[in-house]
């Protein structure tokens, strides 16, 4: 990719706020720095929304619930499909931009312009099936209508290490309900969803049913607007540690609450697994977006009697590894986002090797420009290291064996997370047994990668609530209200 075709795409990216249908500056006129992880330069400046233009994009969205909640469905539907459309349509664009700002290789961000565009498509089919029912009450005195309607205007923060998909996973599930939201983009990667505001202004939605503000204090930003009780939900993609100070705010509001918050997944192989499988699973579970995701593999809880020939294979795949700037040709791991990430994935891969772990490749950060971290295997993991207690957002597969199923159970569950597992076995009971028995939201059998637009997307204990995606996602936008109309 040239250079001159990287600066033509980022000047077209909007840098202001969109509030209202306009695009417009901040309050104060600041500016936050946008940049490339894979160099460190800036790539954009954006404006940085003050607290009082954060309650002015809420004001836009209160403007317009009532007219868009009163949209058809047929019509909101359309316009999702529009926007489904116009993404796949420029997918080289988005994908680009995303590898820019965040630096995950250009192959996986073309994926998640796939998997993200599929949000709008799958909503825009939920539009016209929101229903209801109706029927007479056991006593024969009244008939029941039972109806959904759209919760109201909602504030969807997105995280930085799924720029698309994360946006689009809260915009078009809200679109379709009928609700109006205001988005709070991550400061590190906002570049995408201004630029996906940008497109649904394309294809027509009407002024302030999605107003979109950058801001380099989330928490000041937020507050007011939390606490305002015009807005009825809030939906949350991030750590375990600010999405309970957000829901701590939100319960004075009583707001509708969506969390989707850490993960600390275990990838459990028994020694009945086809370890050529779990090798390919573990590569997506671990390796995809760099490490950078809440449904990484963090914890390898392999049998005994396997772990030697499981770390050989995977010794060999990631020796494979390609480390360089994410639009490059066949680079595999890109940079981490910042070097914030950075120094936590080294402290935790230190805190392991310091307790008795063996580094077998990697263990460290690359010197020179970016913010890369080589792809690390540590093996003889002892069960007091860190990093088997608190999520790793970074390249680095972490095994650690057992003996027996229930041991496989305990050290799985053994956390306070719970959003998804992965477990390899061939025998069917057993994979049964491992659905009931492993505290999480989602499981993988036998594969490293369960996301899909048609799939509840969500945790239990720490790693949240609510759904999003599938079914579930569209009724977290909307409300049950039940009519009794009297038997004349």
């Amino acid at each position: 990719m040239s250079v001159s075709a990287e600066l033509d795409l980022l000047a077209g990216v909007p840098g202001q706020l969109f509030i209202g249908g306009r695009w417009v500056d901040g309050e104060q006129g600041g500016t936050i720095p946008v940049h490339d992880p894979s160099t460190g330069a800036v790539i954009k400046e954006i404006a940085d929304a003050t607290p009082a233009d954060g309650v002015r994009a809420l004001d836009a969205a209160v403007a317009a619930q009532e007219s868009w909640a009163a949209t058809a469905p047929r019509a909101r539907a359309e316009l999702l499909r529009r926007a489904f459309d116009l993404l796949v349509e420029r997918r080289e664009e988005f994908a680009l931009l995303m590898t820019l700002e965040m630096g995950k290789p250009l192959a996986e961000a073309r994926g998640e312009v796939n998997y993200g565009a599929e949000f709008l498509r799958w909503f825009s089919e939920e539009a016209p099936r929101i229903h209801g029912r109706y029927g007479l009450n056991p006593e024969g005195t009244g008939r029941m209508v039972v109806s959904q309607r759209p919760v109201g205007p909602c504030y969807l923060v997105t995280p930085w290490n799924f720029p698309l998909a994360m946006a689009t996973r809260k915009i078009a599930p809200a679109l379709a309900a009928g609700c109006t939201s205001v988005v709070k983009p991550a400061t590190l990667t906002p570049l995408t969803t201004l630029a996906f505001a940008a497109l649904l202004e394309e294809v027509g939605l009407p002024a302030g049913v999605v107003n979109v503000v950058t801001s380099s204090s989330a928490s000041r930003l937020s507050a007011p607007i939390i606490a305002d009780p015009r807005l009825r939900k809030l939906s949350f993609t991030g750590s375990t540690e600010v999405g309970v100070r957000l829901m701590e705010q939100a319960a004075k509001g009583v707001l509708r609450v969506s969390m989707e918050l850490g993960g600390n997944a275990p990838f459990v192989v028994f020694d009945d697994a086809d370890l050529d499988k779990a090798v390919e699973g573990a590569m997506l579970a671990k390796f995809r977006n760099i490490g950078q995701a809440c449904t990484a593999a963090n914890r390898f809880i392999v049998h005994e009697s396997v772990a030697e020939a499981f770390a050989a294979k995977v010794q060999e795949r990631i020796s494979a590894f390609k480390v360089g700037r994410g639009t490059e040709d066949g680079v595999t791991i890109g940079p981490l986002v910042d070097d914030n990430q950075v120094h936590a994935t080294d402290e935790l891969v230190q805190d392991a090797i310091g307790k008795g772990a063996r580094a077998v490749l990697g263990g460290a950060p690359i010197a020179g420009e970016g913010t890369f971290y080589a792809p690390t295997l540590l093996t003889d993991v002892t069960p007091d290291a860190r990093l088997l207690r608190e999520e790793i957002f970074g390249p680095v597969l972490a095994i650690t064996t057992f003996s027996t199923e229930d041991e496989a159970v305990a050290l799985a569950n053994g956390t306070e997370y719970g959003l998804v597992s992965y477990v390899f076995t061939e025998d069917l009971a057993r994979g049964h047994r491992m659905i009931d028995r492993l505290d999480t939201g989602m499981m993988g059998l036998n594969t490293g990668l369960v996301s899909n637009a048609a799939a509840p997307f969500g945790g239990v204990k720490m790693s949240g609530m609510g759904r999003e995606g599938s079914f579930e996602g569209i009724h977290e936008y909307l409300d049950t209200k039940y009519t009794l109309i009297p038997v004349s």
